[in-house]
């Protein structure tokens, strides 16, 4: 048989999700869950909507239940859920509980496998108690680490004879590789609800599934180390910025750039006096080619970059400078498209002293900034993500951008930002 495909609805508002429901559906979507967020949000009154609106489609409640099993398997059956999900991370009792339940009003135990450490053991004890399906299952947080369900599945499978649905950031390029693995539910989130087109997002899912192929995307990926670089060149200072819950963004940093010019690279920290240019400028020799020179000057007025140092740094590959300070030629620096970031502007430069250091912690814009760092600049300004975060915060952007991309066209059709947000309903509540 063709495996199934659920489509995880993980939203916070359930106008939005039954849109998206509709949409997958017209796909060709198998099941609809209510993820855990979406129900957390608007309450079982989801599910019910749910079920009322796709009588004919199998509604799975994510209510990663940890307790009182009997309880809330009731409380979502009775609301419509098909298939309810247990945290296979809880004790015994409470999954014998929710299988009871489950049986009493008709509906299924998906356990799910997040952080259970021997999860081939596990599958082996969850099928002996009744439960129904196993959900190999990567957090969205874990994803943004670059961790994968794909490589346990196998053990999973192989160990139970139970179906198994496997769920964590896949998307067109690696749904087949689960199917191969041996998974019979493909689980399905960002994917498909964060696509312009769910509809045809939902349809090319279903082709790369039924033929078993790799179908290419631009979007929806989990990139790992080496591809940060990749990553953050997709995604804005802005997208960043949320990503990192505002934090990392240098104050006062003003752009100096042509329209459209983006910077990314890591950072080779300078510390300088006002108006000496000794030390920038001798950073360019030890720059690598990609590297990001960052200069703290304290703010100081006097200029200690210019023309000059611009071509010399774009010939050893050095794409950008930031500088808590001033430079100068900035006409001249913009026609060799080269982009800098000053706090200052300032015809005069000082003398080259030799003053400060190279390669150590500086600050530089109210950030720490240390060698080894990602810095991202554009327009809207420019971020420093400490290098041990790079990979999680590549990844938190794309999925700002990608979720921003769904708003977007939500909005081309007729609503308001206001609305796709319920703003008013959702003000914090002081």
């Amino acid at each position: 048989m063709e495996p199934t495909l659920h489509v995880a609805l993980d939203f916070m508002h359930a106008k939005r999700a039954l849109q998206a429901a509709k949409e997958a559906v017209a796909g060709g979507a198998d099941w609809l869950e209510a993820g855990t967020p979406l129900i957390k949000s608007e309450g079982m009154d989801i599910v019910r909507q749910l079920k009322k609106t796709f009588p004919d489609k199998t509604i799975v409640a994510d209510l990663k239940t940890m307790d009182t099993g009997a309880l809330e398997v009731e409380i979502a059956a009775k609301a419509g859920a098909d298939v309810i999900t247990i945290m296979g991370v809880t004790d015994d009792a409470t999954i014998l509980e929710a299988v009871k339940a489950a049986r009493r009003y008709g509906a299924k135990i998906m356990i799910d496998l997040m952080r259970v450490e021997d999860k081939p053991k596990r599958a082996v004890e969850l099928e002996k108690l009744g439960v129904d399906y196993l959900n190999m299952h990567v957090s969205i947080d874990e994803q943004m680490i670059a961790h994968t369900p794909l490589e346990e599945l196998k053990a999973v499978v192989k160990a139970s004879n139970l179906p198994v649905a496997v769920a964590g950031g896949l998307n067109s390029e690696t749904v087949a590789q689960a199917v191969k693995a041996g998974a019979s539910i493909i689980i399905v989130g960002g994917a498909i609800i964060k696509a312009e087109d769910v509809t045809q997002a939902t349809k090319t899912i279903k082709k790369a599934i039924r033929e078993q192929k790799v179908i290419r995307t631009g979007l929806y990926k989990k990139y790992a180390e080496a591809d940060v670089f990749d990553a953050f060149r997709k995604v804005s200072t802005p997208n960043v910025a949320d990503a990192m819950q505002k934090r990392g963004v240098m104050r006062g940093i003003v752009p100096r750039i042509k329209h459209g010019t983006k910077l990314v690279g890591r950072a080779l920290t300078v510390k300088t006096a006002d108006g000496d240019w000794a030390k920038p400028v001798e950073a360019i020799d030890r720059a690598r080619p990609g590297d990001v020179i960052v200069v703290d000057v304290g703010g100081g007025p006097t200029g200690i970059w210019g023309e000059l140092a611009s071509n010399s740094a774009i010939v050893k590959g050095v794409p950008g400078v930031v500088i808590d300070g001033a430079a100068r030629d900035i006409d001249a620096i913009m026609d060799l498209d080269f982009a800098l970031f000053s706090r200052n502007i300032s015809p005069h430069a000082g003398e080259p002293k030799g003053q400060g250091t190279i390669g150590e912690e500086i600050e530089c814009g109210g950030q720490v900034v240390r060698t080894g760092d990602w810095i991202i600049g554009d327009e809207s300004g420019v971020i420093v993500v400490p290098k041990e975060l790079g990979v999680e915060m590549a990844n938190r952007a794309l999925d700002v951008l990608e979720r921003e991309n769904r708003v977007r066209e939500e909005i081309k059709r007729g609503s308001t930002l206001s609305k796709v947000f319920e703003l008013e309903k959702w003000e914090q509540v002081r």
